[in-house]
């Protein structure tokens, strides 16, 4: 039975859609990464509690008898459309399945909730490039930026991170499916990470294949931290070709700004921090070494 327990264990870990399982009382009982890096809410603060306010609708989507909290119906097999709410305060509407869990006795002993964002939804059915317009900023235009939050905290101002993200499967598909797949995927990614940005948080192409992202996170840890977050998030994209799901996941490499350094060692460290994350056999963060940038006295 505990081999049969961890193994369950493993597979929901790993499972790309959140997955919560509530017990009889209401009470979280699990709530794995993928549910983590979708609603901003960890395992620590649910597990144990009731869902938040937030999320209370997911308990109640339009496939249970009697309920009224349904705002649109989605196909059966891809379930409800329930407006929830990231930890972040901004809309999150997700599709949600509820099954009902029962013991040997056929007794009643909880529910399983299986959700991920509604945007994701039958993305590229026919091997069409999706319109998602989740890139949001030319590597010109993040130079740009880069160099007025480089200048500010020369003057003072706040430190600033970079994240460095490769999509792992990138090269493969544009070997295999050519251009517009490997194209439709990086769109994938992009609005997938983006419901896990900092509200000021910016995120572009840099070079071809690549992103990164401007953030404002006042330490390294607190960096890494948000870091493995999207990393988790990046997992959630449902990217499909030609009708088949194609599992997208993410090396990044984060670095924080240091005192006396230069723009262009900071961008170094990023590169050579998501070069060993793709090493390490990707899906991963790695953070750049060097000491954690602090805010001016």
């Amino acid at each position: 039975m505990s081999d049969r327990t961890e193994l369950l264990e493993a597979a929901l870990e790993a499972y790309p859609e959140g997955v919560g399982l509530l017990g009889n009382e209401g009470v979280v009982r699990l709530w794995n990464p993928a549910a983590e890096a979708i609603t901003g809410f960890s395992s620590v603060e649910l597990i144990g509690h009731p869902l938040p306010e937030q999320l209370e609708k997911l308990q109640y989507p339009g496939n249970l008898p009697g309920s009224d909290l349904l705002v649109e119906r989605a196909h059966p097999a891809q379930g409800s459309l329930v407006q929830s709410q990231h930890k972040l305060g901004h809309p999150l509407p997700l599709l949600a399945r509820v099954r009902i869990l029962r013991n040997g006795l056929g007794e009643r002993i909880g529910m399983a909730i299986a959700f991920h964002p509604s945007e994701n939804l039958d993305a590229l059915p026919h091997g069409d490039a999706d319109e998602d317009q989740g890139i949001q900023n030319s590597q010109a235009a993040l130079e740009e930026r880069l160099n007025t939050l480089f200048e500010d905290f020369q003057n003072g101002g706040q430190p600033f991170g970079v994240l460095w993200v490769i999509v792992d499967q990138i090269a493969d598909l544009r070997k295999t499916h050519g251009k517009r797949a490997s194209d439709g995927a990086l769109e994938k990614i992009a609005t997938a990470m983006i419901h896990g940005l900092r509200p000021a948080e910016e995120i572009g192409l840099w070079g071809e294949n690549e992103f990164l992202i401007l953030s404002h996170e006042r330490s390294a840890e607190a960096l890494a931290a948000h870091a493995q977050t999207l990393t988790g998030l990046a997992r959630t994209a449902d990217f499909r070709w030609w009708g088949d799901r194609v599992s997208l996941t993410v090396s990044i490499g984060a670095a924080q700004i240091e005192h006396s350094e230069t723009l262009a060692h900071l961008l170094e460290r990023a590169q050579a921090a998501v070069r060993s994350s793709v090493h390490a056999g990707g899906n991963r963060m790695t953070s750049a070494p060097g000491e954690q940038a602090c805010l001016p006295s």
